[in-house]
């Protein structure tokens, strides 16, 4: 199968995980990074101003490098991640050429990232969604029917077992820590967590952390990001990593229920204390291969437990490795998705 796959192809990024995952099981891959085209880590406001002006000629020139792409590589697949500068005329003219044309989606709204992904959507053959209730969404809203759930993953090549070094130890050690994206959600469970376990050593990574106005937590936040084996080395480093979930946002029927954080953490030889719901409990056994809490006063319970069991949490952290090592890499996802495509 020859594959043309567009999407960000930085280290320790899902949909780059995901390609070479999909190389890996023989497909021959070839990757436009829209990362080399369009610029989204600008802190600068007057150059977020300038680029925001100049964007639209930042996608022409991207999706025209997917149509000559297409033109050389002659694949049999689009595999498009996320999509959010991908044009729906990039698309019609793959199609025209009968090319298959899949999308895998992995955030929780289809509507919260731009106009292009919503005109998209009825135009792919088959849609990968990585939220289980995505697939009513995308019946409801956009009258589809060919998406299939498949959840996240680990990247071998990313979450793994590293040799720790006395500087990485010393920056990134820590008896509890939160991985990911602010929200308000997060921030307020976290301050109930430092409210009740004062003592406790937490450290807070990801963007947008700037947003956060509560008090107790400001000493606990690095206002940036681990990336790529930084972010194995900050998991490993970690005590207990908290698995907190999005909130609902607009465009979606439910916040998060999983996420990829539930397969890195596990996957890199790291604790995982993750939020409670019908579905997180299907990939680890609760009490045997990850810790689980309903709201921030049992999660502030847990990480207490936790902490002073430290023989319980060694156990518990080793058996999540093994099971994530089974069952739940990117490339146990890439044969799942390849079968999908196979039946187009």
């Amino acid at each position: 199968m020859r594959m043309l796959t567009v999407g960000p192809l930085w280290r320790g990024s899902n949909a780059g995980g995901l390609f070479k995952a999909l190389g890996r099981q023989g497909c021959l891959i070839e990757i436009i990074d829209e990362f080399y085209f369009i610029s989204l880590q600008t802190r600068s406001k007057i150059t977020k101003v300038f680029e925001r002006c100049i964007r639209p000629l930042h996608v022409k020139e991207y999706n025209n490098a997917i149509l000559k792409k297409i033109d050389t590589f002659s694949p049999d697949v689009l595999f498009v991640y996320k999509g959010t500068f991908v044009l729906p005329e990039t698309l019609n003219y793959a199609k025209a050429k009968n090319i298959r044309l899949v999308l895998f989606y992995p955030d929780v709204s289809m509507s919260a990232h731009g106009p292009n992904i919503p005109r998209a959507i009825p135009i792919y053959d088959l849609i990968f969604t990585t939220k289980t209730f995505g697939i009513k969404d995308m019946q409801k809203t956009y009258g589809v029917n060919n998406s299939v759930f498949v959840p996240h993953g680990f990247d071998p090549e990313i979450h793994r077992k590293l040799s720790i070094s006395p500087e990485d130890q010393l920056k990134y050690q820590c008896d509890v820590s939160f991985i990911g994206t602010w929200s308000r959600k997060k921030e307020n469970w976290l301050t109930v967590l430092k409210q009740k376990c004062p003592d406790i050593n937490l450290k807070i990574w990801g963007e947008q952390w700037f947003r956060a106005d509560s008090a107790i937590i400001k000493e606990s936040v690095a206002y940036t990001a681990v990336l790529g084996d930084l972010y194995s080395i900050a998991i490993q480093c970690s005590k207990i990593n908290l698995g907190i979930l999005s909130e609902q946002i607009v465009g979606a029927s439910s916040g998060d229920l999983i996420t990829s954080r539930t397969f890195h953490i596990p996957g890199a030889s790291g604790f995982m204390l993750h939020e409670r719901n019908e579905e997180s409990v299907l990939y680890f056994d609760e009490n045997k291969e990850a810790g689980f809490f309903a709201g921030p006063d049992e999660m502030a319970s847990q990480v207490k437990y936790y902490l002073s069991n430290d023989q319980l949490r060694a156990s518990i952290q080793e058996a999540g490795y093994i099971r994530a090592q089974k069952e739940h890499s990117l490339d146990e996802r890439a044969k799942t998705v390849i079968a999908e495509i196979n039946k187009l």
